[in-house]
């Protein structure tokens, strides 16, 4: 391997890395130790190492029945390491346009890479969409003795079967919902860098679409080849990991140069943070950019999973599955169209910043207003039933403006008969927006702790049921996801699941020796506390006089 691997490579452009120096450590029993020296970039230098542990590591994937390995390359195509004329192989429709990246090769290497995703492309012929396939051949080509073997590595990681381990997506509908989930993640782990996208981008969606191509594409080539190292040692989630810091980094940047916060095309936004990604080296060191990576702290790649599993319901049931033209489809409430007595069209793009990326493709609908509907409770709940989630809106008699997001059709009361019974999932929240706008989100999201304290025999006090059953109990943790709705996923507790709950006398948002919200059956008075769930303070004056009171639905654009 020492001998053969690196023929691709151009040299000139990896001076730092020796290939002539005999690797040291290339098989690992200690997954600590291996996930210490991939973190690390103990391989970084010497690249016979590098080659040498990615063939253990990719060796050791479990892997379908009927792989097809080297010698299924050099029967189709031949096994030439001579140049190679990449017309004569074109890339397959399902990279969606995706160039191979140059990543320190020679010029002539391009043309293999050409054919061995081209043989990949007949040896797979249930690839639908996999844009990402051009940047993993070619890094996985440069530790590499021949086409042939870089063909079985890629088909390797093409055909993994181990259950719950994600390598490279093969289809739009894996594609789109792991967008999604990256804007999910944004929203909760990278608010700062998300309201800036929010602020500048015309499409937030389209701008997040590129986010494996910063990662798989984009970076410079010793940088992408860092995350391939931990990639193959720790699975999809570094991917996640690191476009989150690439984004820390560009917002960072970004304030650094004083720029002003102006709309654009997004198309003008996602070549800033391109360029950026490209020219990474002139502010961020490798080391750096994994450091912060590894620094954020996000949910368990299970929970992940299950938030992927749920954005890909989403799309599914928007019959969404296959690449289509994309539609310009804001994130950024449409001003034009949108008007409220209570929050201007800036108040609500924030309010927007807030809720799951996945209702995205939404634009806010007008349910129900006192102005106009009057000040009823039955017909708050005609005119809201049918319609999840919704965006409730409070401005009292003293111009304090408060609500709350709710994810669950306020049909579900019914379930409870005229028992005030608790319903709703995680992702719902309660908001104030003067003095200053601040989000009270699920005690747990911040405490996972306190889950531990969950009590399952007050399923029937909280009206909560758990449709899903998981390997380990409701109670544990690294389960906990507020994104899923409760079709995925619903603890149970007493005190930290009680979202939302009504009936004829009144609605309530938050509970627990308190609530978040109380309003009356005449829509006309209030009071407001500090509850258990969500762990606000009072979101106005404790008890309080409503002056308007609105609900807002979430309209698909692409059905209107």
């Amino acid at each position: 391997m020492a001998v053969d691997c690196g023929v691709f490579v151009d040299w000139s452009q990896l001076a730092n890395v020796s290939r002539d120096v005999a690797p040291s450590k290339t098989e690992y029993k200690d997954f600590k130790e291996l996930k210490q020296h991939a973190r690390s970039g103990h391989w970084a230098k010497n690249h016979a190492q590098r080659a040498a542990v990615y063939q253990q590591l990719l060796k050791a994937l479990p892997c379908r029945t009927v792989t097809p390995d080297a010698e299924v390359y050099r029967d189709i195509v031949g096994n030439s390491n001579s140049k190679r004329n990449p017309s004569a192989y074109p890339l397959p429709e399902f990279v969606d346009g995706a160039a191979v990246p140059g990543y320190c090769l020679k010029a002539e290497s391009v043309g293999s890479v050409h054919a061995v995703i081209s043989c990949i492309a007949g040896q797979f012929p249930d690839i639908s969409y996999c844009p990402s396939l051009p940047a993993v051949t070619a890094l996985l080509m440069h530790w590499s003795a021949d086409e042939a073997q870089c063909f079985e590595d890629v088909s390797r990681m093409l055909a993994c079967n181990e259950p719950g381990r994600r390598l490279i997506d093969q289809t739009f509908l894996a594609y789109q919902s792991a967008c999604m989930t990256f804007g999910d993640l944004m929203h909760k782990y990278c608010p700062a860098a998300h309201k800036l996208i929010i602020a500048t981008a015309t499409d937030v969606l389209e701008v997040y679409s590129d986010w494996q191509r910063w990662v798989l594409g984009d970076l410079p080539c010793s940088y992408a080849a860092r995350v391939l190292d931990v990639f193959l040692v720790e699975g999809y989630k570094v991917l996640y990991r690191v476009a989150l810091a690439i984004l820390k980094f560009y917002r960072k940047q970004w304030a650094a140069n004083g720029s002003t916060v102006t709309k654009q095309d997004s198309a003008g936004v996602r070549g800033d943070i391109q360029a950026f990604v490209q020219n990474i080296g002139k502010c961020v060191t490798a080391d750096k950019l994994m450091d912060k990576a590894f620094s954020i702290r996000l949910f368990s790649r299970k929970e992940i999973t299950l938030l992927q599993l749920a954005n890909e319901k989403s799309l599914q049931q928007k019959g969404i599955t296959v690449k289509q033209k994309r539609q310009n489809v804001q994130l950024a409430v449409n001003a034009d169209n949108f008007s409220s007595e209570i929050v201007s069209a800036k108040e609500i793009r924030d309010i927007w910043s807030w809720i799951p990326e996945r209702f995205a493709l939404c634009q806010p609908q007008l349910l129900f207003t006192t102005s106009t509907h009057g000040c009823s409770l039955n017909r708050f709940y005609s005119h809201c039933e049918g319609h999840e989630p919704t965006l409730l809106l409070i401005k009292t008699t003293g111009r304090e403006v408060c609500g709350a997001f709710l994810s669950t059709d306020w049909e579900e009361r019914k379930r409870g008969g005229n028992k005030l019974s608790f319903f709703g999932t995680g992702e719902c929240f309660v908001f104030r927006m003067k003095p200053e706008m601040e989000r009270y989100e699920w005690v747990i999201i911040k405490h996972p702790e306190l889950a531990s304290a969950a009590q399952p025999a007050a399923d029937d006090q909280a009206g909560n049921s758990s449709p899903l059953n998981l390997e380990k109990p409701a109670t544990d943790p690294s389960h906990l996801s507020p994104f899923l709705s409760a079709r995925h996923f619903n603890l149970n507790s007493r005190n930290t699941s009680m979202f939302m709950a009504g009936n004829i006398d009144s609605i309530i948002i938050g509970g627990g020796d308190g609530n978040a919200l109380y309003i009356d059956s005449e829509l006309n008075h209030g009071r407001t506390e500090r509850c258990l769930t969500f762990d606000n303070p009072p979101l106005c004056a404790e008890s309080f006089q409503i002056a308007l009171l609105e609900v807002w639905g979430f309209k698909d654009t692409m059905e209107s």
